[in-house]
């Protein structure tokens, strides 16, 4: 086999709270992250011509080696030592820079790709370990499970069965930098972090969670993503809150319907992205 299609979900985060800055300029943190079937498309087909090409064709993404795919598919074929090369085509679904993982959800589906493909045999373990010296996130894909994520978000543990949720994704279309959320955020008067439950039996019990320490970063300088929230609360939403460092919001819904009516009159503006997905 030399030729393979994964489709590479996104994430939302139900829980994320900043703890503390680390020496290296990084953060601790602990969040509860959840995929999504929102899914970018990925083509990986090995050749026997060494040269290795991603294409995306997206604004804002990189082809080639400024692609964090790029270096996930490098790292394998340089660990494979067979002189292989590969040309991987991302077909991109997921928002970009949006707090939604997408450059990390490729990663992480083309380091299983090219595991598989190159017959290497890596663990999730050990891609996880090679995963996070590409992207903080990038573990995570390749767990494949609801997570709390502590760390820099590498070190991952199984959470208890969510209920599944219809999510209603709404991306603005600002700009925000993670990296200016991160440095204007202020960490002093910390209040004790909040005890999860041992399981979750409704949506509201994952409602209960919602939290997103960087809101008080990004709402005051984008309040259109309070805005947001609140629309999406009048929609019938149970619970709203921002994914990542934003600018994406999400709302969780208890039916198919109600969240597709929500996500038809959002996709009426048109200079928001909107689209209703389910939890996975």
């Amino acid at each position: 086999m030399n030729h393979l299609t994964i489709l590479a979900p996104a994430k939302i985060n139900y829980l994320l709270d900043v703890i503390r800055r680390r020496p290296d300029g990084y953060h601790d943190l602990r969040m509860v992250m959840q995929r999504i079937n929102l899914c970018d498309r990925i083509e990986i087909t090995l050749n026997d011509t060494a040269e290795l090409v991603v294409t995306c064709g997206k604004n804002g993404v990189p082809d080639g080696p400024g692609n964090i795919a790029w270096k996930a598919a490098r790292t394998l074929l340089d660990l494979a030592g067979t002189g292989q090369g590969a040309s991987i085509t991302i077909a991109k679904n997921i928002p970009v820079a949006a707090g939604l993982g997408g450059g990390s959800s490729d990663a992480a589906s083309v380091l299983m790709g090219m595991n598989q493909l190159l017959e290497l045999g890596l663990s999730d373990r050990r891609l996880m370990e090679i995963g996070v010296t590409l992207g903080a996130d990038v573990p995570f894909f390749v767990f494949k499970q609801t997570a709390l994520a502590e760390g820099i978000g590498e070190q991952l543990r199984a959470m208890p069965t969510m209920p599944p949720a219809w999510v209603v994704l709404v991306n603005p279309g600002v700009h925000v930098s993670t990296a200016w959320v991160y440095q204007n955020l202020q960490l002093t008067n910390r209040r004790q972090l909040a005890k999860l439950p041992e399981f979750f039996s409704s949506i509201e019990d994952v409602c209960a969670i919602l939290s997103n320490d960087l809101e008080d970063v990004t709402i005051p300088s984008f309040p259109v993503i309070e805005e947001i929230k609140t629309t999406l609360l009048r929609m019938g939403a149970l619970g709203a809150m921002m994914s990542g460092s934003g600018p994406t919001v999400f709302g969780l819904f208890r039916d198919q319907s109600t969240a597709e009516a929500a996500c038809a009159t959002l996709s009426e503006r048109g200079d928001w992205f909107a689209a209703a997905v389910e939890t996975l």
